[in-house]
């Protein structure tokens, strides 16, 4: 037989209301956040599962804020480099006009005063900062405007940096693109190698741009083609050696050594042409360069052939400007194309999550409501009978 004493029961009893009464509050708790997890003691493993949903979740919410970043930032270059290629076509189109044999000394004068200032507003665009004051074009030296001017002498002063900023687990995008890649170490001439007309001139030659052969391949070495005399050429490497000759006629091409470029107008006797391997250079002394050469005087038909030959360069060098600016834009198309895939992947995997996580810590409020219902019940009975026995002793039995 198994003795109870009268502490005994009461403490059992109070117990037994306090465990009650703690369920209670708790399922009232569930109910007033309408959470089923209020601490990890509820349910360690499901607790788990929550964290870790919940930091994968916060990481792809930063992951949200890089691509905004990004995305920003690569809004900023694209607005830059659309200025930027305005303003290249628009000399362009003045140097053309500039190269047209009717144009005064004096028309091109203002010309080339348009031009200088098309100089200025390249160097505003490339200089130009994002909404953080950070520069667009500076590479990881962002604090510092990255072209730096003096005279018709252009500088880099950034780095070759590129900062890229993580959008998913596994993917990066960069988010600009440094200065010394778009607007520095242009190629000038066609790419391959360049063709200058002597400054001492006195024919009316104008050199084309030219091109190497199929098959054939520049050995980039320096040359200079000589007109012996207004019909016959003599092409000299950098040693002094003949190393081709041939006859020539208005608007044929001098071939050697795997290239060829043509010739329109008569050369005189003594002409010379420079060939040489292209060399990088910055779009900014480019449209300098033009200016000055647009501004030259052209006095006979000698000059107007030396400035034209100097405009073709300029045009050539150009092309090869707004080609470099065409190909960051289309990269910086593909980046905001990527950021735009990965932030719909992301999202639809934070719509998995928060589902998931849903499923784990969102209350049943038809299960708990009745859970309270019952434990209330449960409540209010053992009240009652601790009412009942709490002065329950032998003596008032006997």
């Amino acid at each position: 037989m198994t003795r109870i004493s009268t502490s005994g029961a009461f403490r059992q009893g109070l117990e037994m209301m306090l465990r009650l009464q703690a369920a209670v509050d708790r399922t009232q708790r569930q109910l007033t956040t309408g959470r089923r997890l209020l601490s990890p003691a509820d349910d360690p493993i499901a607790a788990a599962r929550s964290l870790g949903m919940r930091e994968s979740l916060s990481q792809l919410e930063q992951y949200d804020r890089n691509a905004t970043m990004a995305k920003n930032r690569l809004g900023f270059e694209e607005t830059t480099l659309k200025g930027v290629t305005d303003v290249l076509q628009r000399v362009r189109e003045l140097a053309l006009q500039a190269a047209n044999g009717s144009q005064s000394d004096e028309s091109r004068h203002m010309i080339a005063v348009e031009l200088r200032q098309h100089v200025e507003a390249l160097v505003e665009l490339a200089n130009q900062q994002d909404g953080n004051g950070r520069y667009l074009f500076s590479g990881h030296q962002d604090a510092v405007p990255p072209v730096g001017r003096n005279g018709n002498a252009f500088v880099y002063q950034g780095d070759d940096g590129q900062r890229s900023i993580r959008i998913g687990d596994d993917r990066l995008v960069a988010d600009g693109d440094p200065g010394s890649e778009v607007f520095f170490r242009i190629r000038d001439g066609n790419g391959r190698f360049a063709v200058v007309a002597g400054a001492g001139n006195a024919g009316t030659g104008v050199v084309g741009p030219g091109s190497v052969d199929p098959g054939a391949a520049y050995d980039g070495e320096a040359y200079t083609v000589r007109f012996v005399d207004a019909a016959t050429w003599e092409v000299e490497d950098s040693g002094g050696t003949v190393v081709a000759t041939g006859s020539f006629a208005n608007g044929d091409s001098i071939a050697f050594a795997g290239i060829r470029f043509p010739i329109d107008g008569q050369p005189a006797a003594g002409d010379e042409f420079r060939v040489r391997p292209s060399a990088p250079r910055d779009m900014f002394s480019m449209v300098a360069a033009l200016a000055e050469a647009i501004d030259t005087p052209a006095g006979d038909d000698a000059a107007r052939a030396a400035v034209t030959n100097r405009i073709n360069e300029g045009l050539l060098s150009l092309d090869h400007a707004l080609g470099r600016v065409l190909d960051v834009q289309t990269r910086i198309g593909s980046r905001l194309s990527a950021i735009e895939s990965q932030a719909d992947a992301n999202g639809a995997l934070a719509l998995g999550l928060e589902e998931t996580l849903a499923e784990i810590e969102d209350l049943d409020y038809a299960e708990a409501l009745s859970r309270l219902s019952i434990q209330i019940t449960m409540l209010e009975a053992a009240q009652k009978a601790f009412v009942e026995t709490r002065n329950l002793t032998l003596f008032n039995v006997l």
